[in-house]
């Protein structure tokens, strides 16, 4: 069992990155077990679904910003860096991505695409052609399905201006990119600069040094054991790999060949639990139900009865 922090330090001092550039000796084995599956409940709390993490995508804050001489606020100028920003903002907003598919995601489509909803039917036109756009906008009203259908960038932050009767002299913004597995921090830099198409916002990735995500594979001595125990502690539930939109540590782990898996068991609300919020929340429930999972499934794993 490896203990490590620095997750959400954004890359400030990461634990996992240190353990799988210096150490690899000590966390070397056939696969691991990490945060990042889980379950759903229905609004009124009954389990819906299961999943086990399988991938996910890479997490890169990129700093955008517009310096310029500026001035007394009673004469403005055509050239504004708050203006010049927004502008570069909106191109971003109005970009999509294109459609990328992974085993796992294809696995999660087909079954997303089994209700009769119009998100539904046009995943069943993604699965066979995946460069149909207007299915893709379909498919995207479902955020869910938006989350892991291709790269994803948004703005986080503003920051500009230094006085209220100014022009500004510097805006900054922060866009932070969901990078699909298999695409680099460098290919999505270039396609923003790209959608932008101004030279006047340069663009810093912030941190960039981690490894490009890559999914583990759906193996059955990993996958099987955790649907037998899903049967026993949560019968009639299914168990669905996923990939998840957001990132874990096991991205870090990926050079050193050590295929990471999200393990299920605990059961969060249809809202996420607030995550990242001050709200943050997990009920007492569903952490003792999926520390009983947990632990019976390690057991499995190790030929403990």
């Amino acid at each position: 069992m490896a203990l490590t922090c620095g997750e959400e330090t954004n890359e400030a001092f990461n634990g996992a990155s240190w353990l799988a550039n210096n150490r690899p000796d000590l966390v070397s084995a056939d696969f691991g077990l990490n945060e990042g599956g889980g379950g759903r409940l229905t609004p009124d709390g009954q389990r819906d679904t299961l999943s086990v993490q399988v991938g996910e995508k890479a997490s890169q804050n990129f700093e955008l910003e517009v310096t310029n001489p500026g001035g007394h606020s009673s004469r403005p100028q055509p050239d504004n860096a708050i203006y010049n920003l927004a502008n570069a903002l909106m191109k971003i907003q109005a970009y999509t991505f294109p459609v990328k598919l992974t085993d796992t995601t294809r696995a999660v489509f087909a079954l997303r695409a089994e209700r009769g909803d119009a998100a539904g039917a046009a995943l069943k036109q993604l699965l066979v052609n995946p460069a149909d756009t207007q299915a893709a906008r379909t498919a995207a009203t479902d955020i869910n399905v938006n989350s892991i259908l291709h790269t994803n960038c948004v703005a986080t932050r503003l920051d500009a201006g230094h006085a209220s009767n100014a022009l500004p002299q510097r805006a900054r913004a922060i866009v932070n990119c969901r990078i699909f597995p298999g695409e680099t921090w460098q290919q999505t830099r270039d396609t923003l600069v790209r959608v932008m198409a101004d030279p006047k916002v340069s663009i810093t990735a912030l941190n960039p040094e981690k490894p490009v995500a890559s999914p583990p594979p759906l193996d059955p001595k990993v996958i099987d054991p955790m649907k037998a125990m899903a049967a026993r502690h949560f019968p009639g539930v299914p168990l669905l790999p996923s990939m998840s939109s957001g990132a874990t540590d096991a991205l870090y782990f990926g050079p050193v060949k050590l295929p990471i898996y999200g393990v299920p068991g605990i059961f969060g609300d249809p809202d996420g639990n607030g995550v990242h919020g001050l709200n943050e929340r997990t009920r007492a429930k569903s952490l003792y139900e999926g520390r009983d999972y947990l632990f019976d499934l390690v057991k499995a794993y190790v030929g403990v009865k």
